[in-house]
């Protein structure tokens, strides 16, 4: 008799699917004439869905689908699980799942991570999969026991009864799997939460701490080469003439081809493949895109919002309520906001071997169901043809969303017959045209005779991410554009958003917090523009106009307690404050600093409250916001991407800085407590940092900043 094959997952079972919300599980019962095989096969795990697997000696692994990019998934999916499922936590594990659909975000549609999705998209599914198995194991053992379920409990990774029977999970697990499954299980009441809720430490610190965790760049396929490649240096620009001949007499140099991107140098290494595409001789056409520079494209952002817009929101007569205020009341200002890069510490890299059979990738990346449908449609394969293995991505931001490096690895490994991995240079990703769009704000409003806001008309001028990433615009908005705009949430009796779309060549795409980036740095500048006009405190005006929004109160009060608003500061510290709502969760900073003869700001302190709903695990909130605050410090500060001659002038940390550990202030965060459901957390806390310190310079300094980074010149002292 041969030896049995061990079954893979899509034989042992029938793929879970996730569909509108609910969870579909499968479960094939093994055949009867296995049972009559002489030799004993290998035990089976207890499998109940595509997201568990039980093994006998008790320990459980949670399947994760979402990509781990410092947002602590790896930590927070298996928590939903094994709280329903009643696990012993100790005994708990993750696995990264493959590229399948039985994995994709039931928010999004396809296997992905982003917009702050993964405990709002797995509160009830990954729960409902936890408590399924939980079910199927309680009536394992009662049939076994010959007893009621309903006399059953579970605690900890074991089965109990009254009458002092217990097993564990692993001594059950073989008759759990042949148990039906349930249509409809019972989930927990949250005050019986053991694990939720908790400020458990993340698994996947000790796979970084020892370096066993593989990222993206540490991929080697053997029999595979490393390939750079040299991009236009302004966009739409075409190769003239391209001299290859020294670039290929260099060791370890395989070939040098042209790819859509530009020119692929693949070699033996990353070193050798570099130093062959800087000899590179290419001359290219240039075009008439050398003509952009920031301030050309500033400048024709500022005519366009003189003009009118596609209209967003409309609440009353706005044009009406302007033209009838006087003068004295009234308030225009411009704000403007710049491209941005992502700057990941871990340059973009993918790892691809193409064959006749299909596609095989290795990649950090945000959208491993992406990539497959992209390739697929590239290589007229089936989606199932491609597969992709997600590593740890060292920062993500929205930036491994882009499909580009993925794609180069792809059509590169198939002009040479290997496996390749691209690798791009900090300078390649600096300038390779993904951006956080640059956006200019025309804002008009005015006061009422008791200084209240009367009118508030917001026009914005930006690129369209929608348009880059192939989206749908609704009524004629992006919504991106606008979002953290249309919500304006301050009692205003006439408000008109507008949005018009200007596209200049340079590609724009998904930034941490995305419109709200931008848009709550300008709604909460204007609103301090008109609490100061009115002569009242920053705080308590903005608490006075939200009486209709309990949950922006909720977190602008809790974060002015905690910062002692109402207590002096010590001689040459000032305060500022910023409220915002974005992915679901509200979050309230207060940014304490001090302004140097220089003009240089030093943030001291940055006070966070947060209302995110129900929440899976604290530690990893705090820390998401931490995360959220020193990259929206680092972009206030420093952040912009500017134009010369059509080319990108920033290629690295040197002229493109970010926070230093010297310049990081002490921040608090204060999780408000919330029976609301789970709100996003790696993005809200990055939209309010830039609105609270402009607005603390302005108390320190009495200077009305409304462009970002901040220009120290203004804040000089003569």
């Amino acid at each position: 008799m041969k030896p049995e094959q061990s079954a893979s997952r899509r034989e042992f079972l029938k793929v879970s699917a996730l569909a509108g919300g609910g969870l579909m599980i499968g479960v094939m019962v093994p055949s009867l004439n296995r049972f009559a095989e002489a030799a004993p096969a290998p035990v089976a795990p207890f499998a109940p869905n595509a997201f568990i697997r039980l093994t006998p000696d008790g320990a459980v692994t949670v399947v994760v689908g979402y990509s781990e990019m410092g947002q602590g998934v790896l930590t927070a999916v298996p928590m939903l699980v094994a709280e329903e499922l009643d696990a012993d936590w100790a005994r708990v594990k993750f696995e990264q799942a493959p590229s399948d659909p039985a994995y994709k975000n039931p928010m999004f549609g396809v296997q992905a991570t982003g917009g702050s999705t993964t405990v709002r998209a797995s509160w009830e599914p990954m729960r409902q999969a936890g408590a399924t198995a939980r079910a199927m194991l309680v009536a394992a053992a009662a049939q076994a026991w010959n007893v009621p379920a309903s006399e059953c409990r579970t605690d900890r990774g074991r089965v109990v009864h009254p009458s002092g029977k217990t097993v564990t999970y692993g001594q059950i697990a073989s008759a759990a799997a042949r148990q039906p499954v349930p249509s409809t299980v019972a989930l927990k009441d949250p005050k019986d939460y053991r694990i939720l809720g908790q400020e458990l430490k993340r698994l996947d610190t000790p796979l970084k701490v020892n370096g066993s965790g593989r990222f993206g760049i540490d991929v080697h396929v053997p029999g595979g080469y490393t390939a750079v490649l040299a991009r236009a240096p302004v966009p739409g620009a075409k190769i003239g003439r391209l001299d290859a001949e020294k670039a290929k007499a260099m060791r370890g140099v395989k070939a040098v081809l042209e790819v859509p991107s530009g020119v692929a140098v693949v070699a033996d290494g990353y070193w050798n493949a570099k130093k062959a595409r800087d000899a590179l001789e290419i001359h290219w056409d240039l075009g008439a895109n050398t003509a952009f520079s920031s301030e050309g494209i500033r400048k024709t952002f500022l005519e366009a919002a003189q003009q009118g817009g596609t209209v967003a929101r409309r609440d009353g007569d706005t044009a009406a309520a302007l033209a009838g205020a006087p003068a004295a009341k009234k308030i225009d200002a411009v704000y403007e906001a710049p491209y941005l890069a992502h700057a990941c510490m871990e340059p973009m890299n993918a790892t691809a071997s193409v064959t006749a059979d299909g596609v095989e990738v290795w990649a950090s990346t945000q959208a491993p169901g992406v990539v497959q449908g992209v390739l697929a449609g590239i290589f007229k394969l089936k989606p199932e043809q491609i597969k992709v293995h997600t590593t740890l991505l060292g920062g993500g931001f929205g930036r491994r969303f882009g499909m580009d490096f993925v794609v180069d690895a792809a059509l590169v490994s198939k002009a040479v017959g290997a496996p390749v991995h691209v690798m791009y240079s900090r300078e390649d990703d600096m300038r390779a045209q993904f951006y956080r769009p640059a956006s200019v704000l025309k804002f008009e409003g005015a006061l009422d005779a008791e200084g209240r806001p009367l009118a508030a008309r917001m026009h914005a001028v930006c690129p369209s991410i929608a348009k880059a990433a192939q989206m749908a615009l609704k009524d004629g908005v992006d919504r991106f554009a606008l979002e953290g705009l249309v919500e304006f949430p301050y009692r205003t009796p006439n408000v008109q958003v507008e949005w018009t779309g200007n596209e200049p060549p340079y590609g724009v795409w998904f930034w941490r917090s995305v419109g709200h980036s931008q848009n709550i740095f300008f709604a909460e500048g204007i609103i301090d523009e008109m609490a100061a006009a009115a002569g009242q405190d920053p705080y308590e005006y903005r608490r006075g106009l939200l009486g209709e929004a309990p949950r922006y109160r909720g977190v602008l009060d809790l974060a002015a307690q905690k910062a002692e608003w109402s207590k002096p500061l010590p001689n040459g510290r000032h305060r500022g404050i910023a409220v915002g709502q974005s992915f679901g969760s509200y979050v309230a900073e207060v940014v304490e600093l001090s302004v140097g003869e220089d003009g240089q700001p030093k943030v001291h302190r940055v006070v966070c409250a947060v209302d995110c709903g129900r929440v899976a695990n604290p530690l990893i909130v705090k820390r998401q916001m931490e995360s959220a605050i020193v990259f929206g410090l680092s972009a206030a500060l420093y952040g912009r991407i500017s134009i010369k001659d059509g080319q990108v002038v920033e290629s690295n940390f040197n002229d493109y800085p970010v926070l230093r550990m010297n310049e990081m202030p002490k921040v608090e965060v204060h999780i408000l407590p919330s029976t609301e459901s789970p709100g996003g957390v790696g993005e809200p806390g990055l939209p309010p940092l830039a609105p609270a310190l402009v607005n603390a310079i302005h108390a320190a300094t009495g200077k009305r900043l409304r462009a970002l980074p901040i220009d120290t010149r203004e804040l000089r002292k003569a």
